[in-house]
Order: structure tokens, then sequence, then C-alpha cells
């Protein structure tokens, strides 16, 4: 990537091991199954085409790895495999949010020692906290971990909305270093740059806001669409931070009907298929209480995916 910016030195001097930057092109990847069981050998596989094709970083145990799914012991290895695999190439921010706080500390504290870059630590799903209780239940795990924390905020998901303001009160510690902002809204997300350090990492948390949320100040995006275009989707940020913005912009609306049908059903069964269709995980394989694309929907994915050329 483009050289150091003055938004990576937060994220740079916020903890151990903490020392490349954040930011580009940065994919919640997959995390593939087969026969119920986590194909390790795709995942690897996987990890090394993303390196190759320029991804900035990886996230493993998203949303997009269906963590909701995963035991501890799978999750904690598909962050383990992510890390080997990953040599140092690439930042590594390992996805280990929680409804429950304990739970958030214990997995934020594996990453740590597994030798993660920093936590992507998602709002408290189906509990419902106030704005306290979210500031609270940050702060325990930033006390309690001393690990870089990049905050979620995903109200379509979690059913509830941080707000900018509780942000800008969390980013006040040194061990939060940034947000994945999936609200939708250019709003929130100017105003958490308003409100927040000038250091503070701004990340799209949905892949048709991320061109606009770099015209604003942010610094990068996780992304699902990584997970079938890395090259392109790196391109795109790359362009932008060599303030290219012809270029940046063309492949925005050129990838733009992939960002919609990747969302044609529940992420990240859209992802998956269409990996699958390209030969890049052996199956399309899903957890209950996900189930597989439904014909039609393939069929209209296919069509997008032709029309990139990604697929016969």
């Amino acid at each position: 990537m483009a050289s150091k910016t003055k938004a990576s030195k937060k994220g740079e001097n916020a903890g151990k091991g903490q020392k490349r930057r954040i930011g580009g092109a940065i994919v919640a990847i997959v995390t593939p199954f087969q026969d119920g069981k986590l194909d390790e050998k795709a995942l690897k596989a996987l990890i090394n085409w993303h390196i190759k094709a320029g991804t900035h970083c990886i996230v493993p145990c998203g949303t997009t790895g269906e963590s909701a799914t995963l035991s501890h012991e799978e999750h904690m290895r598909v962050v383990e495999i992510t890390i080997e695999t990953a040599k140092g190439r690439v930042p590594v921010i390992a996805g280990t949010g929680s409804n429950s706080t304990t739970e958030t500390i214990m997995l934020t504290k594996h990453a740590k020692k597994a030798g993660a870059d920093a936590a992507l630590v998602i709002t408290p799903y189906y509990n419902k906290p106030s704005q306290e209780g979210l500031y609270q239940h940050f702060m325990a795990v930033a006390d309690e971990c001393k690990f870089p924390m990049v905050l979620y905020n995903v109200p379509g998901r979690t059913g509830v909305n941080m707000l900018p303001e509780t942000v800008a009160r969390c980013a006040k510690n040194r061990y939060v270093i940034g947000i994945k902002e999936a609200t939708g809204s250019l709003k929130q997300v100017t105003d958490v740059i308003r409100l927040c350090p000038k250091n503070f990492i701004v990340l799209s948390g949905d892949d048709f806001t991320a061109f606009p949320i770099m015209a604003i100040g942010g610094k990068g995006v996780i992304s699902v669409a990584s997970n079938v275009v890395p090259k392109e989707m790196a391109a795109m940020m790359n362009a932008f931070e060599k303030g290219n913005m012809t270029r940046a912009r063309q492949l925005h609306l050129k990838l733009f009907p992939l960002f919609g049908a990747l969302f044609y059903e529940t992420n990240p069964v859209p992802a998956k298929t269409a990996l699958a269709m390209m030969g890049k995980i052996p199956t399309d394989e899903v957890r209950l209480p996900l189930a597989l694309m439904s014909e039609a929907n393939k069929e209209r994915l296919k069509r997008v995916l032709q029309d990139l050329k990604l697929v016969k």
C-alpha cells in the first residue's frame, strides 16, 4: 500500500505488535466449510490468493466469516490459521466481538496472544445495550486486554446504533484505534470523523459507501466484495490514495452492481456462492440457520459475475 499516513499512527502506537498500517481494502474473509467442518486447506488458499491479489488487511471471524456459528475452538483456529498463513505479509484484524463482554475479552486475549495486529469488536447484539452500556463494554475490553481495537457498528445486524458521541467518547482510550461504520449513513460517518481525533481510523463497513467515505476522510473498507474481486477493490483504494479520483470512481461504478448482488440474500451466502462458481472454494456450504442460495438468485448473481468476466 502507499506510504504511511498520519491516520495510521494511532494504530501503530496503540499496543505491542501493532506496527503496520490498517486501512485500504480489508477483506472480511469467508470461512470455508466442507461436510460441516472447517476446511483449513481452502482457507489457507484463499488467504494466499488475497495477499497475491493485493488485499491490504484480512479480517477472520467477522460476520462474513460466520463467526456466530463457529465454536470457540473453531473461532480460535481460524484466527490462528490466518495469522500463520499471512506470515506478517499483511495485518490481521481478528473478529472477537460477542454479545457477552466476558466472551469478547476471552476471544480478544486469544487474538492478542496468537499475534493478530488488532481486534474487530462488534457492538453487542440482541442485548440492545444503552449508549452507556456500549461505552462500558468497550472500555472493559480495552482495559482488560490492552490491545488495539476497531469498533464495529452495524445496527442492521445488532439492533443497536452506536452514536457518534459515544464513538468519540470511546476514542479517547488509547487502545480504541478506529471503527468499522456500517450504518450506510454518510451523515453519521461524517459526525464520527468530525468528533473523533484526527488519527482515528474510520473504515467503511459497506462496499457501496467505500468510495464516498474515503472522500470525507475514511481510510478504507472492511469489505465483502473483496472476497470476490480482491484485486479490483485494492486497486480502487490504491487509486484513491494516489489522488487518482477518476480511476477510483471508475472502479466504484464498475463494481457497484456486484456490491448489490452480494446482498441478494443474507451475507455471506452470495459471496460463498460466487467463490464456488469461480472455483476458489470447493463448496458454497454455509451453516444453519443460513441456507444455500436459491436457484433464481444464483442465476441473477451469475449474470453479474459474467458481466465482470469472473465466470463464463
